[in-house]
């Protein structure tokens, strides 16, 4: 089951792409874009890591940190990573736990076959480690437009409670 929005976004450390250990604790403070996809290297996750790379200097400015998971090794990150020139973290849940955490480990259907694998699924946390909104069934090439826009609307609302629009 998925976590719900205003709820804690579940507590977890995985592997880099460079080795090294990454929580989400480590990000607290941060807008954070925790982007599930099922397989590095395949049509639909290379273009959503590519659209999260050309919107990069975007979240940057705003911000926000981008994360992305997959049960995919560290090393099948790592040249994901360098053939496509991500500037972000991916993450390795081999064990598959972080996906179970999130509900995003689940029966899938492909050509009349079932199988259980990973939704595609982004949550958008806040820098007080919210989940603030839960992007299901996303559309590769369009997401991280869609994020940004989310990201930006509810800053200006923010500010817009702050000076008391």
């Amino acid at each position: 089951m998925l976590p719900k929005t205003q709820s804690k976004a579940p507590a977890f450390s995985l592997s880099d792409q460079n080795g090294g250990m990454r929580a989400l604790k480590d990000f607290f403070g941060q807008w954070v874009v925790l982007y599930f996809y099922p397989k590095d290297d395949t049509p639909g996750c290379t273009k959503e890591a590519c659209s999260f790379r050309d919107g990069f200097s975007r979240f940057k400015r705003e911000g926000v940190v981008v994360l992305g998971i997959s049960a995919d090794s560290v090393k099948k990150h790592a040249k994901f990573v360098e053939k496509y020139e991500l500037p972000f973290l991916l993450l390795a849940d081999e064990q598959k736990t972080v996906v179970e955490q999130y509900g995003v480990w689940a029966k899938k259907k492909f050509m009349g076959r079932e199988y259980m694998g990973i939704l595609r699924t982004t949550f958008l946390i806040n820098p007080l480690g919210n989940i603030v909104k839960v992007y299901e069934n996303v559309k590769p090439d369009e997401h991280a437009d869609e994020v940004l826009k989310e990201i930006s609307r509810m800053k200006n609302e923010k500010r817009g409670k702050e000076e008391g629009i």
